[in-house]
């Protein structure tokens, strides 16, 4: 079989930098950034006529993006990143005073604050489950089930966990929760791209960032909404389609917002679907699976062993004693990228500190291998 060759042509990225962290901010491609300056010069010309072209491209550009999730266009809104789509769920459904929103130990940081500050709000608490890193699907489920109780106002479930890269059984959580009249909520911040339809799991609330694997510009995101709460749903900021009765709409008109990024973010789509995307995202994954091997070796310390890793993403173990404060890691991530030439991440699970390695079409093999050689140097 020929292996794809990387292809970082596509891109604007520093050479000279080790770009291994695409999990946080992405990367968007050349001819995407191209359209978007394209687009904002010509917000610039004639700001009258852009405004009033903004609502039939943001339709085109909603209904591709829809498509593309395989998704229906009528419960599909686009929200700046996932955190917005988190938090417009949150302010739909009822949450009685003295309820419970259960989420795991692997939220997402800022989704466990919008839900603190919605209980808080309502005299409800917020209930952290804690499931092992090593937890395979049916101990996710049972040790999720026992949490649920007649007092849950919803269940907040990762797709794809931000911290630790694990997949987790979206579909079987959904469906206990519809058997418990538990409303849920899915954190698919990673999912586009990484996952085939990841929307379709029959969650009452679905979010997912497009920004990612997919590389559309910055602030595109998706919510996807069950019917049965689209009435309900309303857009964090209002606005002059505050009464739209249709759910995408009444997300999309948003005052002076940028569309820009919504716009275009349909063609990197293309991009991908150009580099062959599924079959890349197939090679993507065993190379990171020897990058994180070698990285592992050179520090003596591990790979995680988790029971569903997401496809181009991995942890590796920092020989650490205790999980450093937040100030602390970021010091050392920026000693990282000025000594070593290195962008990475560190996440924390536990008592144990990773660093996690995501890559996308422009990474190789001789990355990591140069992340190997490079990183023990600082520790």
């Amino acid at each position: 079989m020929t292996v794809l060759s990387p292809r970082p042509d596509l891109w604007t990225l520093d050479p000279e930098i080790l770009h291994l962290n695409h999990g946080s901010y992405g990367a968007v491609p050349r001819r995407t950034q191209e359209l978007l300056a394209k687009l904002r010069a010509e917000t610039d010309a004639n700001p009258m006529l852009w405004f009033r072209s903004v609502a039939e491209r943001l339709t085109t550009s909603r209904l591709e993006l829809a498509a593309y999730l395989q998704t229906d266009p009528a419960g599909f809104a686009l929200v700046p990143n996932a955190s917005a789509g988190v938090t417009a769920a949150l302010a739909t459904i009822p949450i009685p005073a003295g309820s419970r929103i259960v989420l795991t130990n692997h939220a997402y940081g800022a989704v466990r604050y919008a839900a603190e500050r919605f209980a808080k709000a309502a005299q409800a608490e917020v209930v952290v489950v804690d499931v092992p890193l090593e937890a395979d699907d049916d101990t996710v489920v049972a040790t999720i089930e026992a949490a649920l109780d007649g007092r849950t106002a919803a269940l907040i479930v990762d797709q794809i966990s931000s911290a630790t890269a694990m997949v987790f059984p979206i579909r079987r959580l959904a469906e206990l929760c519809r058997s418990r009249g538990i409303p849920s909520i899915v954190d698919g911040a990673h999912a586009p791209a990484l996952l085939d339809a990841p929307a379709e799991d029959g969650a009452d609330f679905w979010t997912g960032n497009f920004h990612k694997w997919p590389a559309a510009p910055r602030a595109t995101a998706g919510l996807v909404v069950a019917e049965r709460w689209r009435k309900a749903t309303v857009p964090l900021i209002v606005s002059w389609s505050e009464y739209d009765e249709r759910l995408p709409e009444r997300f999309d008109q948003q005052g002076t917002h940028d569309y820009a990024p919504w716009i275009a973010a349909p063609e990197s789509l293309r991009v991908l679907a150009e580099l062959e995307w599924p079959r890349r995202r197939s090679e993507l994954s065993a190379m990171l699976d020897e990058g994180a091997k070698l990285l592992a070796k050179a520090l003596g310390t591990s790979v995680a062993e988790v029971a569903r890793p997401a496809a181009t993403m991995r942890l590796v173990e920092l020989p650490f004693a205790g999980v450093p404060s937040p100030e602390a890691g970021e010091a050392f991530k920026k000693k990282v990228s000025r000594d070593l030439k290195a962008e990475i991440t560190l996440t924390a699970f536990d008592t144990r500190v990773f660093v996690r390695l995501s890559a996308h079409a422009y990474n190789s093999i001789h990355d990591y291998q140069l992340l190997a050689e490079r990183l023990p140097s600082v520790l």
